[in-house]
């Protein structure tokens, strides 16, 4: 049985597992319902596009540094009294955001929201990962993070038209009110828990200095680096090259959306087939759906399909990430999942900042899809050998020990 009195063989579906996913809506929604409401923020306070998009970048560099150091803050205290304090630090920062008189109070907003985000993904994988047999904790981890595609695929544009209708500060106050809902969803379907046993801050620090785990905290930053960095400016890519009104934005990115979710759930049950080679095989597919995607975005109806599979194909490498750093950290893994949160958004940020200098640099607005294409395809150099050093340290530990063993422990 798991904490939530279910067997986790099948059937319904745990309780906590649904707590968590209204958690992630809340959270994604704040990460990247900005998305498609950059060029009016942008207006609103007179910056730049490129400005515009630090509110992306600034939330993602906050998001890195809440992931490692609250994780490891907080390692030693019990996980629901976490999760909770954790939105109501979510909930005041898009308060500011909502706000917000100026650029620079919005962007103290985000950081505010964003320390929340990394820490709650990262403990919320463990747990979500204790409530099901081994073999289906990759799968648990994607149900989680479908909060996070559901917010893409419903709240997103939902955020994006209410924003352009009413304001983009309605979306953030409305923003608000799922962190209501979702600080008492916690407190009604998340069970306590004894706090986790831990060896101390500089032991379970220790795991990051373990090559597997740092390997795939690069891969983390790489493949969301493309992923986000052509996102982040896909509005202007859709309206300025691929000729779309603004009032279609909302629903390109509800394809995007659905591609995420879909993605996500797929990527699941695809890692806890083959954690390594189903991440490999994603993320060539990722290099191949940003290049196609860069030259064909003059292309409208190229542009619609190009927009579903790029969210499904990059965020089917989500629970393969977090599961393959969490299995070379069994020791602390809450802190390895922490780690992979503060990656991924480091990635982000990298992204984001990365293809706001190619629009900056005059390249155009469909030159942030080539930089994804060129940080994609270097998560790829990075993986392939870094499975291979896993496979070998795996075959060795079987000589050793004997088939019915299969460690978690870092190859050498």
């Amino acid at each position: 049985m798991n904490q939530d009195g279910q067997d986790g063989r099948g059937g319904a579906l745990p309780a906590g597992l649904v707590a968590l996913a209204l958690g992630g809506f809340g959270i994604g929604l704040t990460e990247f319902g900005i998305v498609g409401l950059l060029p009016e923020i942008a207006r609103d306070f007179a910056v730049t596009e490129a400005v515009a998009g630090h509110l992306v970048s600034g939330y993602a560099l906050s998001v890195a540094v809440g992931a490692i150091a609250l994780t490891a803050a907080l390692a030693r205290v019990e996980r629901k009294r976490v999760l909770l304090g954790l939105v109501v630090l979510f909930i005041a920062g898009n308060l500011i955001s909502a706000l917000a008189p100026t650029y620079g109070v919005m962007l103290t907003g985000r950081v505010v929201a964003a320390l929340c985000h990394g820490a709650f993904f990262g403990v919320g994988a463990v747990v979500a990962s204790e409530m099901v047999p081994e073999n289906r904790k990759a799968g648990a981890i994607s149900l989680m993070f479908a909060g996070l595609t559901v917010a893409n695929v419903v709240g997103v544009p939902f955020g994006t038209f209410v924003g352009q209708q009413l304001g983009w500060r309605a979306t953030f106050w409305a923003i608000t009110a799922i962190g209501v809902l979702t600080l008492a969803g916690i407190q009604v379907l998340v069970r306590r828990t004894p706090a986790p046993p831990s060896a101390g801050l500089r032991s379970e620090l220790g795991v990051l200095r373990r090559p597997q785990v740092l390997l795939s905290a690069l891969v983390s930053v790489l493949t969301f680096g493309g992923l986000v960095g052509a996102y982040t400016y896909i509005a202007f890519t859709l309206t300025e090259v691929s000729g779309f009104a603004a009032s279609a934005v909302p629903w390109l990115l509800l394809l995007f959306g659905v591609g995420t979710f879909l993605g996500n759930l797929a990527g699941g049950r695809a890692a806890d087939r083959n954690l390594d080679g189903s991440l490999i095989g994603i993320i060539a597919a990722l290099v191949v759906v940003l290049g196609a995607f860069a030259l064909t975005a003059s292309v409208a109806w190229v542009a619609v399909v190009a927009m579903f599979l790029l969210g499904a194909v990059g965020f089917a490498t989500a629970p393969g990430l977090q599961l393959r750093i969490m299995q070379f950290a069994g020791d602390a893994p809450t802190v390895a999942s922490g780690t992979n949160i503060a990656a991924l958004n480091v990635g982000n940020a990298v992204g984001a900042w990365l293809g706001g200098l190619t629009i900056a640099a005059g390249l155009g607005f469909v030159s942030p899809l080539w930089a994804g294409a060129g940080l994609a395809a270097a998560a790829l150099v990075v993986v392939v050998p870094a499975s291979y050093r896993a496979r070998r340290a795996d075959a060795r530990a079987v000589a050793v020990v004997g088939p019915s063993v299969r460690p978690h422990v870092p190859a050498p």
